[in-house]
C-alpha cells in the first residue's frame, strides 16, 4: 500500500490514495500513519489533522508527524502545543521527536526542560544528530555556555557539530570566537563546507571586514560552493553590510533561481539602505513566485516600513502575519511593536506586546523605548518595575538606557541617577557612554550643574561633545558664566568648526553687558563659517511622501497651506495653548 500512496502522491492524485484507503476493511495505526505522512508531504494540512483526529489510536510516529507537520507550514506554536499534548498521553518521545522540539525552543526554560526530559528519557547522548541538535537549541537562544558544556560531553563530533559551535558564537555577538573555533576545525583536520562558509561570511559582516570575508567567498568559487543559495545569500549579506549594495543587487541578479533565504538576504539590505519601496517591490515579487516568507523577512520588511513607508503597507503586512502563522513568533511581534510605536500608535503596539505568550528581553526592552519616545514615562516605569519581578530575566544595556531617557524626558533625576549608579551593582551591567550621557543630561535639565560635571570626571570613557553640549545648554538657561566659559573651551578643542560655544558665549556676555565679546564671539562664527544643517520632515499621506525643509520658503499648497496653519494658531492661541 505505501508504495501505491508514495506513487499516487508523485502524480498528484493524493485523493485516489485516500478512497484506496477508506476501502482498506482493517486499518491499523501503520496505515493510517502512512495516509497521515502522505497529507502531509502533499501540504493538505488541514486534512491531515482531520485523520490524525479520527485515529483510533496513536503512536510516537504519529506525534512526530504532526509536530514536523506543523513545524514546516510554520505553525509553530502549534506544534509545540502538540508536543505538550503528547506527553500528556504517555507516549514517549523518540529521538527523533526530540530533534524536531528543539528546533522550536521559545525561552532558555524551556529549553532547559527539554534537556531534562531528555535525561529523564534515557537518551543516548552518544549519538551525534542529538548532541548537534543541543547545540543548535541552546546557541538559538544565546545559551552560549550551555554550548560548549554539550559539546565537551559528546564523544564524537562531526562537521556539523563545528559548524553548530561556530554558529552559536557568532549568533551570540562573539564574532572573534567564532573565527578562533574555525581555526580550531581547520587544525582538527575538519574541512569546511558551505555552512561553514556562510556562517564565516556572517561574522566578517557583523565585522564590517569585507576584505576577509572576499577571501571566504573566493575559497567558495574554489569549492564550488558559489552557487549554493545559503553562500549567495550571506555575501549578499556581507557586501550590503559593507556599504556595497549594488555588488550585493549584481550578485543577487546573478542567480539562476530564488528561495526564501536570497530574498531574504536582500530585502534586509533594501531595508539597512532605507530603500524601503525596494524592499517592498521585492517582497511582492516573492509572493507571486511562491516562495514562502521567512520570519526574518517579514521583520526586515517591517523595518524598512516604519522608516519611510505610510503605516497602511505595515497594516497590510500586519494582515499577512496570522496567515504565514508567524502570530506567536517573538521575532515578528517585536518588529510589530517596534513599527507601531515608531508611528506614534504606542496603544497598538502595547496590545501586541501584552498578546504575546513568550517575551523574550529584547520584546521587553522594545515597548519599553517605544513608550519612552512616545512620552509614556510613567507607564515606562510601571513596564520596567514588572520586569524586575520576573525571576528570569534581567535587564540589560539596552533596557537601562530605555528607563534613563524615561527620567531624563520625565525629569525623574533623583529615580535616574539611583538607577544609574546601582547599574553595576544591582544589575551587572557596567554604564556604558549612552548611560552617561542621559544621567549628564538629566541633571543638567533639573540645573544641577556641578553634579553634572562630577560625574564627567568620573567617565572612563572619552567624553563627547555631546556631553558638554547638554551642560552649555543647561548653562545658556540657568547663567553661570564661569561654568559657561569652561564648558564652551572643552567643545572648541575638541570640535573646532562648531559655532554652538561661540553663540551661548554671545548671548551669555549680551546679556551681561559685554557688548565687545559678545562682537569678537559673533565675528569668530562668522570666521568658521559652518555650514547650516537644514532639518527635514517627512509626512506619509496615503500613497505620497511629503518632504518639508526647514529652510523651504514653499512648501507643497504654497500660499494655502500657510493660510491654514495661520488659522490653526489663531485657534490655538484662542484656546490658550499660547
Amino acid at each position: 500500500m505505501y508504495p501505491f500512496f508514495k506513487h499516487t502522491q508523485e502524480l498528484g492524485h493524493i485523493n485516489d490514495a485516500l478512497k484506496v484507503f477508506d476501502d482498506i476493511s482493517h486499518k491499523n495505526t501503520t496505515s493510517w500513519n502512512i495516509c497521515l505522512k502522505a497529507l502531509l508531504k502533499s501540504g493538505q494540512l488541514g486534512k491531515a489533522c482531520h485523520v490524525f483526529g479520527a485515529m483510533p489510536a496513536r503512536d510516537v510516529v504519529s506525534w512526530n508527524s504532526m509536530i514536523s507537520g506543523y513545524a514546516s507550514c510554520g505553525f509553530l506554536s502549534h506544534a509545540w502545543e502538540i508536543f505538550v499534548e503528547m506527553q500528556g498521553t504517555g507516549v514517549k518521545p523518540s529521538g527523533f521527536t526530540f530533534s524536531i522540539v528543539m528546533s522550536l525552543v521559545p525561552s532558555p526554560s524551556h529549553a532547559k526542560q527539554i534537556h531534562c526530559r531528555m535525561i529523564r528519557s534515557g537518551m543516548n547522548f552518544d549519538n551525534v544528530v542529538l548532541g548537534n541538535s543541543l547545540i543548535t537549541m541552546y546557541g538559538k537562544i544565546g545559551l552560549v555556555e550551555y554550548v560548549f558544556g554539550v559539546i565537551m560531553t559528546m564523544k564524537h563530533i562531526d562537521v556539523i557539530s563545528w559548524n553548530s559551535l561556530i554558529w552559536a558564537c557568532q549568533r551570540a555577538g562573539n564574532h572573534e570566537q567564532a573565527l578562533e573555533l574555525f581555526y580550531q576545525m581547520r587544525n582538527a583536520d575538519f574541512l569546511p563546507d558551505q555552512f561553514t562558509c556562510s556562517i564565516l561570511m556572517s561574522a566578517y559582516s557583523n565585522l564590517r571586514d569585507l576584505d576577509k570575508g572576499k577571501q571566504v567567498l573566493a575559497f567558495c568559487f574554489k569549492m564550488g560552493f558559489v552557487y549554493n543559495s545559503i553562500v549567495s545569500s550571506a555575501a549578499i549579506d556581507l557586501f550590503s553590510k559593507c556599504n556595497r549594495l549594488d555588488d550585493s543587487v549584481q550578485l543577487f541578479k546573478e542567480q539562476d533561481q530564488w528561495d526564501s533565504a536570497l530574498c531574504n538576504s536582500m530585502i534586509s539590505g533594501y531595508a539597512r539602505h532605507d530603500l524601503g519601496a525596494d524592499a517592498l517591490r521585492l517582497f511582492v515579487l516573492t509572493l507571486r513566485k511562491n516562495i514562502r516568507p521567512t520570519k526574518y523577512m517579514v521583520s526586515s520588511l517591517l523595518s524598512s516600513v516604519s522608516v519611510l513607508l505610510p503605516v497602511e503597507v505595515g497594516n497590510l503586512i500586519h494582515s499577512l502575519v496570522p496567515k504565514l502563522g508567524f502570530e506567536s513568533d517573538a521575532v515578528v511581534a517585536n518588529s510589530l511593536v517596534d513599527m507601531y510605536a515608531k508611528f506614534g500608535f504606542i496603544d497598538d503596539a502595547l496590545n501586541i506586546f501584552n498578546e504575546m505568550k513568550i517575551k523574550d528581553l529584547v520584546s521587553w526592552n522594545t515597548i519599553l523605548m517605544g513608550l519612552t519616545y512616545n512620552g509614556r514615562v510613567s507607564s515606562t516605569m510601571d513596564l520596567f518595575r514588572e520586569l524586575l519581578t520576573r525571576e528570569d530575566m534581567l535587564p540589560d544595556r539596552i533596557t537601562l538606557t530605555a528607563v534613563l531617557l524615561a527620567c531624563n524626558y520625565g525629569l525623574l533625576v533623583d529615580e535616574g541617577i539611583e538607577i544609574f549608579s546601582l547599574m553595576e551593582i544591582k544589575f551587572g551591567v557596567k554604564p556604558g557612554e549612552e548611560h552617561y550621557e542621559c544621567a549628564v543630561a538629566m541633571l543638567s535639565k533639573a540645573g544641577k550643574l556641578k553634579e553634572a560635571i562630577d560625574i564627567i570626571e568620573t567617565m572612563p570613557y572619552r567624553i563627547t561633545s555631546g556631553i558638554w553640549r547638554s551642560i552649555l545648554s543647561a548653562c545658556a538657561v540657568y547663567g553661570d558664566l564661569q561654568i559657561i566659559e569652561g564648558v564652551a573651551k572643552k567643545i572648541i578643542d575638541s570640535e573646532t568648526q562648531t559655532s554652538l560655544p561661540y553663540l551661548v558665549l554671545a548671548q551669555t556676555y549680551q546679556m551681561r553687558g559685554r557688548w565687545e565679546t559678545m562682537v569678537r564671539m559673533r565675528k569668530a562664527v562668522e570666521t568658521i563659517g559652518t555650514k547650516e544643517v537644514i532639518g527635514h520632515s517627512w509626512i506619509g499621506i496615503k500613497n505620497n511622501l511629503y518632504t518639508f525643509s526647514s529652510n523651504q520658503l514653499q512648501h507643497y499648497g504654497g500660499k494655502d497651506l500657510y493660510l491654514l496653519l495661520n488659522l490653526l494658531v489663531w485657534e490655538m492661541e484662542n484656546e490658550g495653548y499660547f
